[in-house]
């Protein structure tokens, strides 16, 4: 987290995007609140709860890896789906190999 308090929520585009390894969320909380990130394939099936904590108002940046455990995601279109109060925000993300 840095100095900067946003004023709105915000769930940026992830970078880099297309991505083969790994990539970086970055999302802003303007008070007090908890936040719900996750990871879903192109029909729907969750893949990955990213955060589900209580954060403070603030800018942040989390990382989704490609692999983890034994799971190898496969190339193709993700979506990250953020949701703190009654702000919804999704964005596409695109693993190629």
């Amino acid at each position: 987290m840095n100095d900067y308090l946003p004023t709105e929520f915000n769930l940026g585009q992830n970078y880099p995007n297309p991505f083969k390894d790994k990539t970086i969320i970055k999302y802003c909380v303007p008070y007090k609140t908890n936040v719900l990130i996750k990871v879903y394939n192109s029909i729907g099936e969750e893949i990955e709860t990213l955060v589900d904590e209580e954060k403070k108002a603030g800018t942040y940046e989390i990382e989704f890896k490609l692999a983890v455990s034994s799971r190898q995601l496969a190339n193709g279109t993700y979506f990250c789906r953020f949701e703190a109060g009654d702000f919804r925000s999704e964005k596409r993300m695109h693993i190629i190999g």
